[in-house]
């Protein structure tokens, strides 16, 4: 049985989005934060970029972080690292959608 999803709305890189999940909103809320934590991080270090070369690079390194748990042969550990990143690539969907949309607005000006 599906449950119902739910819609909760976090701030990551300083937009706020709208998450429809499944998960209770404390666990969406963990993941945007987790999310928002290593683009703030990628950012600091990367200096002048765009917010989709952040979120780019914050995928990058999630995925990095769920292959190496894989390796180390964790199933728990993986489990909970798969969770993380299928909702990072709903989120920079999210995000990517939104910058093609600024983008082609910005440009019909």
């Amino acid at each position: 049985m599906r449950m119902e999803q739910k819609s909760t709305t976090v701030r990551i890189h300083g937009q706020d989005y709208t998450i429809r999940a499944d998960r209770d909103d404390e666990y969406v809320k963990t993941i945007a934060r987790y999310v928002d934590d290593r683009m703030q991080d990628i950012a600091r270090d990367a200096g002048q970029v765009t917010s989709l070369r952040v979120a780019i690079l914050s995928a990058l390194n999630i995925a990095d972080e769920l292959f190496q748990e894989r390796e180390s042969g964790r199933p728990d550990a993986v489990h909970s690292l798969e969770e993380r990143a299928r909702r990072l690539v709903a989120t920079l969907e999210e995000v990517v959608d939104e910058s093609s949309s600024e983008s082609s607005s910005k440009s019909s000006h």
